[in-house]
């Protein structure tokens, strides 16, 4: 898989990019981070792997102006 389609994947879960270390960039959402290998392609296989976590761990939903 292409590199900037498992980006675009994982934005459209509600992913971002927090930082790049030296062999990986660290995908968050807020919670959660994964890292993402810095190459062109991807493993099948292991962006399966990312996104299944993704899609397990969507970011928190903040409740605004809720009232207990």
């Amino acid at each position: 898989m292409k590199k900037r389609d498992l980006e675009k994947e994982l934005r459209r879960l509600g992913w971002w990019m927090k930082r790049q270390g030296g062999n990986h960039e660290i995908w968050t959402n807020g919670e959660d981070a994964e890292p993402i290998p810095r190459h062109r392609e991807i493993k099948e296989h292991l962006a399966k792997k990312i996104i299944e976590v993704a899609k397990n761990n969507p970011p928190p939903k903040e409740v605004v102006g809720s009232k207990k």
